[in-house]
């Protein structure tokens, strides 16, 4: 059909003339209501955007003399973090000349994440950044924890 013909027809429907495909041999178009078009494109785009779980990463620190009480707390809330969904970024920071002291540091995380295992998964393994060292969390195992308690 002549571009001329499709213009008149979408003039005489109250429609707009939309090139589909561009690219093939001859260009494909459309007779449709393109505000129309774009606003339900919109709609859908924030409908997808309300479903979607924002993942936020929470940290909790440590030091390599953390006393016994003050890692439970912290574990407590790991898991309250990592049950609600978000990822923990778990960090020991070393003041002073417990740089020295690395494997105590290295201990406490493979303990935290020991005692953690049951609702996550580590995601990165301790790693030493300057004057502290990471290890980051992220939320799992949880059907498998749910299954070991029934």
């Amino acid at each position: 059909m002549q571009t001329r013909d499709a213009l008149t027809i979408a003039m005489e429907r109250e429609l707009d003339l939309v090139e589909v495909a561009p690219n093939a041999s001859p260009p494909v178009c459309r007779l449709m209501d393109y505000g129309k078009y774009l606003y339900e494109k919109q709609k859908r785009e924030r409908e997808s955007r309300k479903a979607q779980k924002q993942i936020d990463v929470k940290e909790v620190r440590l030091r390599p003399k953390t006393g016994e009480h003050d890692i439970q707390v912290v574990l407590t809330k790991s898991r309250k973090f990592l049950a609600d969904g978000n990822k923990v970024k778990v960090t020991i920071r070393f003041r002073g000349r417990e740089i020295l002291h690395r494997d105590v540091a290295l201990t406490l995380m493979q303990r935290v994440a020991k005692d953690l295992a049951p609702s996550s998964i580590v995601e990165s393994l301790p790693a030493f950044e300057g004057r502290a060292m990471f290890m980051m969390l992220a939320p799992g195992n949880s059907a498998s924890a749910d299954e070991e308690e029934t």
